[in-house]
């Protein structure tokens, strides 16, 4: 299986090395900008590192996430792990959607970003001897076993976090040794039920430990901190509610949004795309029942007081965004990658989101708690909003059940933190 999977990945970075020969010069579209991205890229690391080295004794500790939703776990144990002690940490993606959301904005405690190399085993090799972490620590579901036996040969201390391991997973596929195999590469992996736990005791794992979510940290932290944006504001100051439809990700979210936006003319909505690009704005805005605003185009001259729909096509701010509404949607529900459904509860916010859900366990607990809502349709999602705005009696509850349980959840940044200092620290410990 090993031979196969680097038959395939070797494939696939060839077809990448011929395709960039034919990039537009600016490409727009997600998969261009996720070749372009590599292009250079591990001379660019080792070049970068080398200079670090130079500059700084200090250790080295290596976050990956895929994109940018598992970014929001990382953040809180970069924070964390910074206010231990002093080090380098070098933050990686999979995806552009991680990385150029990532490099956007100013992170104090990070180092360096990069995106991940394609995990052959020659960019493996060259990639974590130009890092030379002194700890590597994976986000929920990231095995690359090529890289995985590289951290393990060189004897990095591996740490995955938030993992959910289900019996459908690739574990206990046919096709799995090689990703059972990657098992072995961590240190300790935290789960976020006991399911998950026992589910790797019976492939042989036995280093698991339960833990909450370092998303409800970040959530938290985020809810605290201070954010303005005056287009925002000017568009949120009316007497009507707002709704925020986050993260809509495919073409079922937008139909369900805007038939939702024509059935309510006594609300506001804020859509945020997870695709920001001009064609996927137009796309969106074409569904509508009426022209939207959107957030870059708006000057401080814009009329907002007419206008009833806004779009925004910014990365990054889509967990500020939540603090201005009364109801949310989260987008991705009717594909495998539902978004964060804690952004928005944070804030007390309740939140519908579609129906496939079987790769995440909060939207489960949500339902549980009358927080959450699953939709099939807009007919649901209506239903859904027409009773919360009957009721701000029960939207109140609501609130009040949504804070009581990120409150419950939140702390679980500070017992993984400890776990990858030991690493990085050891003398300290």
């Amino acid at each position: 299986m090993n031979v196969i999977y680097n038959i395939a990945i070797n494939a696939f970075n060839a077809s990448l090395k011929l395709y960039a020969r034919f990039l537009p010069k600016n490409p727009r579209r997600k998969f261009p900008r996720f070749v372009r991205g590599r292009r250079g890229l591990l001379s660019r690391i080792e070049t970068e590192m080398n200079a670090a080295r130079a500059a700084s004794s200090r250790p080295v500790v290596w976050f990956h996430s895929a994109s940018l939703g598992e970014f929001q776990i990382a953040r809180p144990l970069i924070k964390a792990l910074k206010q231990r002690g002093d080090c380098t940490v070098v933050m990686t993606f999979f995806s552009p959607s991680g990385y150029e959301g990532a490099t956007a904005h100013n992170h104090e405690f990070i180092d360096h970003i990069f995106y991940l190399p394609l995990d052959t085993r020659r960019y493996a090799r060259r990639f974590v001897e130009a890092l030379r972490p002194s700890a590597a620590v994976m986000m929920v579901s990231e095995y690359w076993p090529n890289t995985l036996q590289q951290l393990k040969f060189h004897s990095v201390p591996t740490t995955l976090v938030s993992a959910v391991i289900r019996e459908n997973s690739q574990f206990f596929r046919w096709y799995g040794k090689i990703y059972r195999k990657s098992l072995s590469s961590f240190r300790r992996i935290f789960v976020l039920n006991e399911q998950s736990a026992f589910n790797l005791q019976m492939l042989g794992y036995t280093d698991a430990k339960v833990s909450g979510d370092p998303l409800f940290d970040n959530a938290a932290l985020v809810a605290r901190t201070p954010w303005h944006n005056e287009a925002i504001e000017r568009f949120c100051a009316g007497p009507q509610p707002v709704f925020v439809a986050g993260s809509i990700s495919d073409d079922t979210d937008a139909g369900i949004i805007a038939e939702v936006t024509r059935r309510n003319q006594d609300v506001k909505f804020i859509l945020v795309p997870h695709d920001i690009s001009s064609r996927s704005i137009k796309a969106c805005s074409r569904l509508l029942p009426e022209e939207p605003l959107v957030l870059s185009k708006c000057t401080g001259q814009t009329d907002m007081a007419s206008s009833r729909i806004m779009i925004v096509d910014c990365v990054g701010i889509l967990a500020y965004l939540y603090r201005k509404a009364s109801w949310a949607y989260v987008g991705g529900g009717f594909t495998k990658l539902l978004h964060s459904v804690i952004e928005p509860v944070v804030y007390g916010v309740p939140v519908a989101f579609g129906p496939r859900i079987e790769r995440k366990i909060t939207p489960l607990q949500l339902i549980d708690r009358g927080i959450g809502e699953k939709i099939e349709s807009a007919a649901d999602l209506n239903i859904w909003l027409s009773r919360l705005k009957a009721d701000p009696e029960l939207n109140d509850k609501l609130r009040a059940e949504a804070l009581r349980y990120v409150d419950k959840n939140i702390g679980a940044t500070q017992e993984i933190v400890e776990e990858i200092a030991q690493s990085v620290w050891p003398q300290h410990q």
